[in-house]
Formats: structure tokens, C-alpha cells, sequence
């Protein structure tokens, strides 16, 4: 692995690559790399850092918000533009020009709030190409602000490397963005590539690779497949989650989501709209030790054709995903689950690493105005519909289980098409594999094509599924 001087000092030295710097927030802490190493005149045609916000305002315009993905914009238009108007006629038919831009919230004096940025990279990938872009946004995690710039330089450079050397393999490209940091220096959490060379390629498969790679926790698409961050699409929102495996997507799953809603709304502000999310772990795309991206695209396009918005998350415990939402909000948060993920809940394998063990479990589950909101389950045997006041806690925890319900913490769902409870999604998995057309009764037609999909999957092995890595599109 490459030291960060000495991919500087690489990219100084290659005479094709040429561009500006606009750092703003913790310094110029991607441009100093540059300087450090020699030759950083063959590189580095401007570097700037408008602080004051009338300057930044004067030179990138007006913005609600200044560590923002719409000022990242404004920065990367106005900084390649001067670029190509002031250098292009001389030396665009030879160079490879290239804009870094970046506004980053690091830790101030007295400082306590969250620490973070978007950094934007806007290059050709040959001279003369039409642009294109690479936004990544990430989380500071060191306490001290001299270390969170340091940080933040060293993905900088990273950045400017990978586009220019790693541009033809994902899972490469995303493993060099954190190269030379320590781990949890930095948290990951958006990557997305537009414009010229990326028109065929998914984002939602990148954001997919910072999960799997351990750079974020989380992905979030919306239903027309736009790769958002999810601090950023959550903030001061209540929030609806449904947690499922949705292998496939089924009936059942909307309708939970649909009777849930009507519960949740006493919970909220006249007028006011929840943000539903239809959310899957990491260990739900697992097929063998390897991660099934066919399967994983699959089950995004059904529920987004549904008009769900999905997270991807590497929460298995449900304390842990309460936390994280309520990160990006102080509004209600329902979590929507069935009785079988309730009965699960109690489990002691779920607090194996707490000292106060299911106790604490359910202590942080429900420490920032978090609901469950429970679905009947139908027991096949006797046919009696159970609902979460005829749900039996395990006999040591009786007593808290009483206590949740009655406090409002636990809130029961109506049912809906009791016939919808007949299946399960393992059982329609095994229907569809048998290719008995029972299962188009239970998975809405909008899901049906990549249920349909569930049999060629199952017949790939996972060494097959290993080597199909997922490679970021570029132009020869």
C-alpha cells in the first residue's frame, strides 16, 4: 500500500494531470499533500479557502445550508469552470484536468456537534471529456480537530488517486479511500459517481460496497433509485421502519406497513408526514460468506417499484438501529415488526455484549421515543390469531413485556387480509422454487419479476457469486 506522500507525489509527476483545490472548513489539508511532495507545480494550478461565509457567499453564491451537498455543487461549478475557460484553449487537448472540492464541519472551540463533510471530485477521464463526478460524504470521528483534518486530507488524496487509478474496480476503489488512516478515524457514509462514464452504473451497488467494506453502517435509496445520505434525508423527520428480509417481497410486507401507518399517525403533528423505510441487514444478502449483489439489486427494484425507500444497514441488533436513527432526529420513530422478530427481542444472543444484558437491550431500544409496532401472527395449528396483547413474553420476562405495553411502548397493529398470514416468505420462497403459481396470489405484480429471479439465484454457487464483483463502468 501506497503511503499518502507518495501517491502525491505520484500524481504531481504525471504530466496529464492538472487542477484546482477549494477546501473549505478544516483547512487545506488536500492541497498541503500536494505541496509537501515535490513537483506540485505540474499538479496544482490554483488552491483556495474562502472561510469567512460573505466571501464564500460572494465567489459560490447563497446556500441554506454550508457543509451541504448543494454547496459541494456550487463549488465544483464555479471552481472547473474557471478551469476550463482559463486553461482549456491552452492545454485541454494534453490534460486531464480535475477540480477537489470540499466544506467540512470539524470539531471548533468549545465544539460538541457532529463533525462531518462532502468532499467533490469533478475530472476528465481523458482530455477533452465531458465531466465527471465523484461526491462522497463522511463523518469525523477523532475528538481533537488536528487529527480530523489530518483525516480528511488523507481521504482528499485517496479520492484524487482512485479516480485517476482505481476507476475500473469498485471494491479497489473503496478500500483506498480509507487507506493510511486508522480504523474508525473516519465513517463513510454516501459515494456516488455521475456524469460522463458512469451512466450505466448503479450507485446503489456502491453504496452497497461501503457497507460491506465496513466504511459506513448504513445505504439509503429512495424509490426512484436515487443514492441519498441517510443523516441528511432523515433530519428531524419521524420515522415508520419496517424490518424484514423481504426475499421476496410480499403482500404481507406492504400491508404491515399500511396498517402500522394508521397507528403511528396519532403520534404525529397535524399535517405532518412520516418517512417509511423498508430496511434488510447485511446478513440477509449473505449467500455463503459472500455477499449476492444480483439478489441484493433484486430486492431494491421490487420494493422501489413498490415506492419504498430502502436502507441497507449492518444493525443486527435493534438497540443498535434505534440509536442510529435517532441520530438524525428527535422525532417519534415507529419500528414495525411481527411477532416472531418480537419474540426474537428477548433472546440473550442479541445482548451478549451488554453488561445489564436484555435489560439494557431494551433500554436503549426505547430510549429516543421509539414504538414497536407489533402484527398479528396466525398459529397454523390451532388457527388463533395472535396479536401483541396475547403474546407470551419468556417467563422471566413477563412482568417487562406487561410493562412495555402498558407504558405505549409495545402498540398493537390491526390486522388486515388475515389470508395474507397463510404464507410465510420462506414458504413462498419454497412455492416459487416449485414453480407452483400459488405464490403470485401473495407478491404484489410490481415484485413479481424479481421473484421470479429467486430460482436462478439459488442455482449460482457462492464461488461463482465471489468472483462477480461489481466494477464501476469507464470508457476505454
Amino acid at each position: 500500500m501506497a503511503s499518502t506522500f507518495d501517491k502525491a507525489q505520484e500524481l504531481n509527476l504525471d504530466p496529464a494531470i492538472y487542477g484546482t483545490f477549494a477546501e473549505i472548513g478544516a483547512g487545506q489539508e488536500t492541497a498541503n499533500w500536494f505541496f509537501r511532495a515535490s513537483g506540485s507545480a505540474g499538479m496544482v494550478a490554483k488552491s483556495i479557502s474562502a472561510y469567512d461565509m460573505t466571501m464564500s457567499d460572494a465567489i459560490y453564491g447563497k446556500s441554506d445550508r454550508y457543509v451541504s451537498r448543494q454547496r459541494l455543487q456550487q463549488m465544483l461549478d464555479h471552481e472547473y469552470g474557471i478551469l476550463l475557460e482559463r486553461l482549456g484553449p491552452k492545454r485541454g487537448s494534453t490534460t486531464t484536468f480535475f477540480s477537489l472540492c470540499n466544506t467540512v464541519r470539524a470539531r471548533g472551540y468549545r465544539d460538541t456537534g457532529e463533525c462531518h463533510g462532502w468532499l467533490g471530485l469533478r475530472f476528465q477521464l481523458k482530455p477533452g471529456d465531458p465531466p465527471s463526478e465523484i461526491f462522497l460524504h463522511l463523518r469525523l470521528l477523532d475528538d481533537e480537530n488536528q487529527e480530523q483534518k489530518e483525516a480528511l486530507g488523507i481521504v482528499g488524496v485517496n479520492l484524487i488517486h482512485a479516480a485517476f487509478r482505481y476507476r475500473g474496480h469498485l471494491g479497489r476503489f473503496v478500500a483506498s479511500l480509507v487507506e493510511n488512516l486508522r480504523p474508525g478515524q473516519v465513517e463513510v457514509d454516501m459515494l456516488k459517481f455521475h456524469g460522463h462514464g458512469y451512466s450505466f452504473f448503479d450507485n446503489r451497488l456502491c453504496s452497497l460496497a461501503l457497507v460491506e467494506a465496513g466504511l459506513t453502517e448504513s445505504a439509503m435509496f429512495l424509490p426512484d433509485g436515487e443514492v441519498v445520505q441517510p443523516a441528511e434525508a432523515l433530519y428531524k423527520k419521524p420515522i415508520l421502519l419496517l424490518r424484514g428480509s423481504f426475499d421476496p417481497v410480499t403482500k404481507l410486507h406492504l400491508q404491515m406497513l399500511e396498517q402500522a401507518r394508521g397507528v403511528f399517525a396519532s403520534a404525529l403533528q397535524p399535517g405532518e408526514e412520516a418517512m417509511e423505510l423498508c430496511e434488510m441487514t447485511m446478513a440477509n444478502l449473505l449467500r455463503g460468506n459472500a455477499v449476492d449483489h444480483v439478489d441484493f439489486i433484486d430486492r431494491c427494484d421490487a420494493l422501489q417499484a413498490l415506492g419504498k425507500t430502502v436502507l441497507v444497514s449492518r444493525y443486527s441488533e435493534f438497540h443498535r438501529l434505534s440509536s442510529y436513527l435517532a441520530r438524525s432526529t428527535q422525532r417519534p420513530i415507529g419500528i414495525v415488526l411481527s411477532i416472531g422478530l418480537l419474540n426474537e427481542l428477548f433472546k440473550a444472543k442479541w445482548a451478549e455484549n451488554l453488561a445489564g444484558g436484555v435489560l439494557e437491550s431494551f433500554g436503549r431500544l426505547f430510549k429516543n421515543q421509539v414504538t414497536l409496532y407489533v402484527y398479528p401472527w396466525k398459529n397454523r395449528r390451532s388457527g388463533e390469531l395472535v396479536d401483541s396483547a396475547a403474546f407470551e413474553a419468556p417467563e422471566d420476562s413477563k412482568s417487562l413485556y406487561r410493562y412495555f405495553v402498558e407504558t405505549g411502548r409495545v402498540r398493537a397493529v390491526p390486522v388486515g387480509d388475515e389470508e395474507l398470514l397463510r404464507y410465510t416468505g420462506r414458504d413462498i420462497h419454497a412455492l416459487i422454487c416449485r414453480g407452483d403459481e400459488k405464490w403470485q396470489q401473495y407478491v404484489p405484480e410490481a415484485a413479481h419479476r424479481s421473484a421470479l429471479h429467486v430460482p436462478m439465484r439459488m442455482q449460482m454457487t457462492a464461488d461463482e457469486d465471489a468472483e462477480d464483483q461489481p466494477r464501476i463502468f469507464s470508457p476505454s
